[in-house]
């Protein structure tokens, strides 16, 4: 058939789209040398006519034309309205396996609505006379037999982050005029939904659109305008000639336009012309909150946190219980169908019928009441793709009914489901609009009318307060709600003081004592507070994402609880996230009373461990039941925190060090070489730093001019602006001073020290005149033996199993890596803890130990000083490098590439070293691996999980004995 043959044949027709349309359909397979659904599929089972056509009850199909994969279509006479066909299909669109092309025609037009997941709509219309042109024809082609050709080039995320950043920039702009911030985001978020509204017909005819040309005509009226129909928008009613619907909702409540200038009216006007009902509510909120916020303005163009991820939490915790719910349920449907078809009896039937529409009705009803909580629900993805799902699954619900033979239902389940608590009063307003947008966009593109009167029902669920402490300072009560969901704030333990302040800490200290950590990150206590209301029974379950930091020291602590008042049944145990724009590394978790088998990393385990491994049924190991062992106490520190710039260049330091000061004291008193963890894993940078001890008074520290004049200048300013009071107090100490540690090392001549996060675990002597940084952890041990035990492949191992990282790389945590790890018997830290050692004819120092332990003792050192020396030559070849003694006598002396070897020393660091494991490090690792094995009299082919499995059974045995 020819396209004049089928125009002129179809023009002519005045036949009702039940007489017409299959023989319709056939033609256009005809002209477009297509085979027919009959042809190309007798079995009808991807490709028919009235696909899913309800046998029981004679209902019409789902579709009139069904290609899987390709299209769902729908007819309808001439002059019938073909958005009522669209909105049929959407409605059944889940029931046609999401086609991505909706397809509505009637006898003299064909208009094709693309519908591709993440895709910004498209829409192609085709009268009978365009079917000449073969570049529509095409379209119809595609639409037959390559659908993909019609995808949209413009994804709903790229148009969500345009539409975000010009809305933000324009917000700016308003803020930079001296607009208050509050002001600005509650008009911004006004003006916003207009934009959705007019896109999506809420606002007819472009009323918007023509206000804002209005206003770029008239601009001193503009203010009134803008005045009239957001106070309009509220109530409902007439703006000019134009209906309003009642909106309502809380959001047009208050009315307070700014002034605008003609570049905002113009910059206001272009932002009509974006797709605003295609906006992707599961990111807008986070990018436009980050615009309306001038502190998270800078994360304006950072990434986002995808739905997908989200859905690591949501699925599990929400969705998949509910799902596995409704299993269950339309199995009895089926059974009670079948009973009602075979029944012989109308008043059986009838009883069977009764009870199927009841079971449909209680599933409807249970969805319906069913609440999800977001304790810390930022601008609303969590709650939005919690709706979502909610919405998704009762549709579901809704279809089969239908199939049933029962009367199709009206979805109930809307923002009424979702609650929120929010401290930001930028991301809690946010997060209603949010929802509103989800909600409204969700009913349309699934055919459904929106309910009205009003159409924003009200919002007032999310909360805008304090998750953990009340402003009394008391603890919060949070909702009583089927699951908790959310990404709580991350905020590390050292810095909660910090940026919170004293009154803050104080709080959280007194409401959670011996429930969170006082070192724990911020996100415990989100964790420990779900926890306690599933204990409580006012939530089912909770699924919380934190920093991968949880697994280990005092954080892990709050899963060691959760395990023990209910379990972890899903987890993703170190995966990529974006939180306020930056990338990290986060722990999603799932907990709580939900009946399903462990699932770990997306894989079904026997049992999920507080540190988020997973147990089998061969191996019963769980380290996190490991203790800290008492001889290994007070014996690891981490270094000292400055915060302030204590730290100067080497060359101002040597200047100072020769300059006398009033009392007669010399500046080396307070002047020490400083090592943070790039000068362990990289070079050693000549940086010294001013350190006034613990306890020194202001009056004191005066009397050294040099370095107390340079803290004034550079750090007593910076450290009047924190929080905590002593910090603010004592400006010239280091935040944390280490009192501790200072008398751990008195004594020794040198200590162990290991980087806090490093990719390779390594550890290197450091002489305490050198002052570590907070970024390294020093063992105020001395000897060899201590040294090659901790280099050893068990104490490697074992640091890798209970410590946490940073991003991929690893974290020694002393508390929970070297306090629980067991030393091989007379070689414990408390064995060993006298300063009284022994030097070897080789150099290696052993420490005094008992008689029957000195040969594994010699044995160990001396693996260990071989190991050490044999680095130490790599990394500074007596032929590359001068040693140069320092101006004040008792320093280490400094290293300095010889003039034509500093490009090629620059590349000798440990890091690099342990990258390329030549084998002189491998066999020299080996031979210390076997001299501490024979300590633990352990044979040296052991696997990981043998080697973890008895040092967790040497842990538990020695606590064991303290109770003994």
């Amino acid at each position: 058939m020819t396209p004049d043959e089928f125009i002129i044949k179809w023009q002519r027709t005045t036949l009702k789209e039940s007489s017409a349309a299959q023989e319709h359909f056939c033609d256009l397979c005809q002209l477009l040398d297509e085979l027919t659904p009959a042809a190309a599929d007798p079995t009808g089972a991807v490709y028919c006519f009235e696909h899913g056509t309800i046998k029981t009850t004679g209902g019409k199909g789902w579709a009139d034309v069904w290609k899987d994969g390709h299209f769902g279509w729908e007819y309808k006479s001439a002059g019938k309205n073909l958005d009522q066909a669209l909105k049929r299909l959407q409605f059944y669109a889940p029931a046609l396996n999401h086609p991505p092309l909706l397809i509505v025609s009637d006898m003299a037009q064909i208009i094709i609505h693309t519908v591709f997941t993440g895709t910004v709509p498209d829409q192609y219309t085709l009268t009978l006379n365009d079917l000449r042109d073969p570049s529509k024809l095409q379209l119809l082609k595609w639409a037959f037999s390559d659908p993909e050709k019609l995808r949209p080039i413009d994804t709903t995320a790229a148009l969500t982050e345009r539409a975000a950043r010009q809305f933000s920039e324009w917000a700016a702009a308003l803020r930079q005029r001296g607009h208050d911030s509050a002001a600005v985001a509650h008009f911004s978020q006004k003006l916003l939904f207009c934009l959705f509204a007019q896109d999506i017909g809420l606002l007819p005819n472009q009323l918007f659109t023509r206000l804002l040309e209005n206003g770029l005509k008239y601009p001193a009226q503009v203010e009134q305008m803008l005045t009239s129909l957001l106070n309009t928008m509220a109530p409902g009613g007439l703006f000019g000639s134009e209906a309003i619907d009642w909106f309502n909702g809380g959001l047009f409540a208050e009315v307070q336009p700014l002034p605008l200038e003609t570049a905002d009216l113009k910059t206001l006007h272009s932002f009509t012309k974006l797709n605003w009902s295609a906006i992707e509510p599961s990111i807008f909120g986070t990018l436009f909150e980050r615009g309306l916020d001038p502190k998270q303005r800078a994360q304006l163009g950072a990434h986002y946190t995808d739905p997908n991820s989200i859905m690591r939490l949501v699925a599990p915790v929400v969705l998949m219980p509910l799902r596995k719910e409704w299993q269950s349920v339309q199995k009895e449907m089926l059974q009670l169908k079948t009973a009602a078809d075979a029944a012989k009896s109308p008043a059986v039937r009838d009883k069977q019928l009764t009870k199927l529409r009841a079971l449909l009705t209680g599933m409807l009803e249970r969805l319906n009441q069913f609440h999800v909580l977001d304790p810390a629900c930022g601008s609303g993805n969590f709650l939005f793709l919690a709706l979502k799902g909610l919405k998704d699954l009762e549709h579901e619900i809704i279809l089969a009914g239908e199939q049933f033979g029962l009367m199709r239902a009206f979805p109930t389940v809307s923002p009424h489901n979702v609650l929120g608590i929010e401290k930001n009063h930028y991301a809690a307003e946010l997060a209603r609009v949010t929802v509103w947008i989800g909600e409204i966009q969700w009913m349309l593109q699934h055919g459904f009318s929106l309910s009205k009167n009003p159409i924003l029902k009200p919002i007032n669920i999310i909360e805008q307060r304090d998750a953990v402490v009340n402003a009394d300072g008391s603890e919060p009560e949070w909702p009583t709600a089927d699951v908790i969901i959310g990404n709580p704030p991350f905020l590390g333990g050292s810095k909660k003081r910090g940026l919170l302040g004293d009154d803050y800490f104080a709080a959280l200290e007194t409401i959670y004592d011996g429930r969170v950590p006082a070192g724990a990150d911020l996100v415990c206590y989100w964790f420990e507070k779900a926890r306690t209301q599933i204990e409580t029974g006012k939530a089912r379950a909770a699924g919380l994402v934190s920093t991968n930091s949880i697994r280990g020291g005092s954080n892990r602590k709050v899963l060691d609880q959760i395990c023990q008042t209910t379990r972890i049944f899903n987890a993703w145990s170190d995966e990529p996230w974006v939180n306020d724009g930056a990338a990290v590394r986060v722990s999603l978790i799932s907990f709580g009373e939900i009946k399903t088998p462990p699932v770990l990393n997306d894989e079904r385990v026997a049992v999920i461990y507080a540190d988020l491994t997973a147990g089998s049924s061969e191996i019963k190991m769980d380290v996190t039941t490991a203790k800290p062992l008492k001889e290994n106490v007070r014996v690891s520190f981490q270094g000292t925190k400055k915060y302030g710039a204590f730290d100067i260049c080497g060359d101002l330091a040597r200047s100072w060090l020769q300059i006398p000061n009033p009392h007669g004291h010399p500046n080396s008193d307070v002047l020490k070489p400083w090592r943070n963890g790039k000068d362990i894993t990289g070079h050693v940078s000549d940086t010294w730093i001013i350190d006034f001890g613990i306890d020194i008074s202001e009056i004191q520290a005066s009397l050294y001019e040099m370095p107390f004049q340079y803290l004034l200048d550079h750090v007593k300013s910076y450290r009047e602006t924190v929080r905590r009071e002593k910090t603010r107090r004592k400006w010239w100490i280091h935040e944390e001073a280490r009192p501790g540690l200072r008398r751990a090392i008195k004594g020794y001549f040198r200590v162990i020290v290991t980087s806090l996060t490093a990719k390779h675990r390594f550890f290197v002597w450091l002489s305490t005149q050198i002052l570590a940084d907070q970024a390294l952890i020093v063992i105020s041990r001395a000897d060899d033996t201590t040294f090659g035990i901790l280099h050893s492949c068990f104490h490697q191992l074992w640091s890798l199993k209970m410590g946490t990282s940073l991003g991929t790389t690893p974290r020694y945590t002393p508390t929970t890596t070297f306090e629980t790890f067991p030393f091989p018997i007379g070689l414990t830290p408390a064995d060993t803890a006298s300063h009284a050692i022994e030097t070897l004819e080789s150099g290696a120092i052993i420490p005094s130990v008992a008689s029957e332990y000195r040969a594994h003792a010699i044995a160990i050192a001396e693996a260990a000083h071989q190991l050490n020396q044999l680095r130490n030559h790599w990394l500074n070849p007596p032929e590359w490098i001068d040693r140069v003694p320092e101006v004040v006598a008792g320093y280490p002396d400094r290293i300095i590439a010889k003039p034509d070897y500093a490009a090629q020393l620059k590349q000798r660091t440990l890091t690099n070293l342990y990258n390329q494991q030549p084998a002189w490090l491998v066999n020299a690792h080996q031979q210390l691996d076997q001299a501490v094995a024979a300590a633990y009299a352990w044979e040296t082919e052991l696997n990981e999980a043998a080697i973890l499995q008895r040092l967790l059974q040497l842990n538990l045995a020695r606590c064991a004995s303290y109770i003994e």
